[in-house]
């Protein structure tokens, strides 16, 4: 079985969609007076023009039927489009105002309030799971940092055969998080190597972090975010669900993470089992917002999200299996660009900021459905034709790499990225 680094757990089943002619939604706003700053380019027309052959390239090879796209740094102007369709039925457009599932950026919400605790002296990162959670494999040994840090050594549910069937049969029921743990730590290796002994991307790791913010919070973890991060960052088009409902406007989500292998839309399917781990929704506006708050740990308002120190640990993002890539603490380091992707059936998003030109990229996509014969995500197709117009010399890549952790007697779904 293979993975995609820093994001989708399992390769997706293999197919495509049609190609849509791109429709743009807004327009390429240049700054008047740029403020030169490194290679990144002003985002003028021409710049505007080579982007837009770039995206509609990706979008004619990869038949990912939609796509937003928001990239910006000061001085430097912005630019914001939306291609293809929101819906293959009816033709309806791709629109900047829609809200989207994000999967595994998620993550960096549920890192970001435990470093919170963290800073507050409520949680130690070096403390063991097993002072918060019982029945965790390791526990006594396995830390609250290896956990953010996919260094556990813990199994993710995710690639299990027994969580794999009980999601694709039925795809709009709900999943508690000791249910999803149970997918892992009942599976016949739990534990696959050595707590700190190499890095793995597991959903199993969040889910349990999950469960810390809110034993040590005493409030649910929705509520913690709203009322610690979200709130803060002025995000109010960010949430995380308690159920399947889904603010409109938004796409139409299509996947083959099905129990026939055949593409469905899947935009209202239970985004229940990636909790803590990939259940949030968001938009190209907050998520311009939180790609730099995430990555220099400052709130808008100057204020700071977590404290200098929780974010330097954040920041320490050692090698993983990919060249030029690191993971931190809920964070990735891919050529320069910090931040996260996610993944989830029917939705794709990525979300960065390279600090040297304090540049922002937001990409939502409305399908999860692999590229190519290496089964590439389509989000990282596009990731890589946007960096290599704007930062050839920070060219986000992240192929595909083979996974540790055992590959199920059936393809496993391609959940919280």
């Amino acid at each position: 079985m293979t993975v995609v680094a820093a994001g989708l757990l399992a390769v997706p089943l293999g197919g495509g969609v049609g190609y849509a002619q791109p429709h743009l939604t807004a327009a390429v706003v240049a700054a008047p007076t740029p403020t030169p700053s490194g290679d990144f380019p002003v985002l003028d027309q021409e710049v505007a023009r080579r982007l837009d052959a770039a995206v509609r390239e990706v979008l004619r090879k990869t038949g990912v039927p939609g796509v937003v796209v928001g990239l910006s740094a000061p001085g430097k102007g912005e630019y914001t489009r939306a291609f293809g369709v929101a819906d293959k039925a009816t033709g309806a457009p791709m629109r900047t105002d829609f809200y989207s599932r994000i999967g595994s950026e998620t993550k960096t919400f549920t890192v970001s309030a435990l470093l919170q605790l963290a800073g507050q002296g409520k949680v130690g990162l070096d403390d063991p799971i097993g002072k918060y959670v019982d029945g965790v494999p390791n526990g006594d040994r396995v830390t609250l940092r290896q956990l953010a840090g996919m260094r556990s050594g813990l199994l993710s549910y995710t690639v299990t055969p027994a969580f794999y069937k009980a999601l694709t049969e039925d795809p709009d029921r709900p999943f508690t998080p000791r249910e999803l743990l149970d997918y892992a730590f009942k599976a016949p290796k739990p534990v696959i190597f050595e707590p700190g002994a190499e890095f793995n991307y597991s959903n199993t790791n969040l889910i349990l972090l999950g469960l810390v913010v809110e034993q040590v919070s005493g409030q649910p973890l929705g509520d913690y975010f709203r009322e610690h991060v979200l709130g803060p960052a002025g995000m109010d088009r960010t949430d995380f669900p308690s159920n399947a409902d889904f603010p409109t406007p938004h796409a139409q989500g299509y996947t083959q993470q099905t129990a026939s292998g055949k593409t469905e839309i899947s935009t209202d399917w239970n985004p229940s089992w990636g909790w803590a781990a990939g259940a949030m929704i968001s938009d190209l506006r907050d998520l311009r917002t939180w790609a730099k708050t995430v990555a220099t740990g400052v709130f808008p308002s100057g204020e700071r999200m977590i404290t200098p120190e929780m974010q330097r640990q954040r920041l320490i993002t050692p090698p993983t299996a990919i060249p030029g890539a690191g993971y931190g603490l809920g964070i990735f380091d891919v050529q320069g660009w910090i931040g996260h992707n996610g993944s989830l059936p029917g939705y794709q998003s990525l979300t960065m900021y390279l600090p040297e030109e304090q540049a922002t990229l937001v990409v939502l996509l409305n399908t999860d459905i692999p590229y190519g014969p290496d089964q590439e995500e389509p989000s990282t197709v596009f990731g890589q034709a946007i960096t290599e117009v704007v930062t050839p010399d920070h060219v986000y890549d992240l192929p595909p790499v083979t996974a540790k952790s055992p590959a199920p007697s059936t393809p496993a779904p391609s959940p919280a990225s």
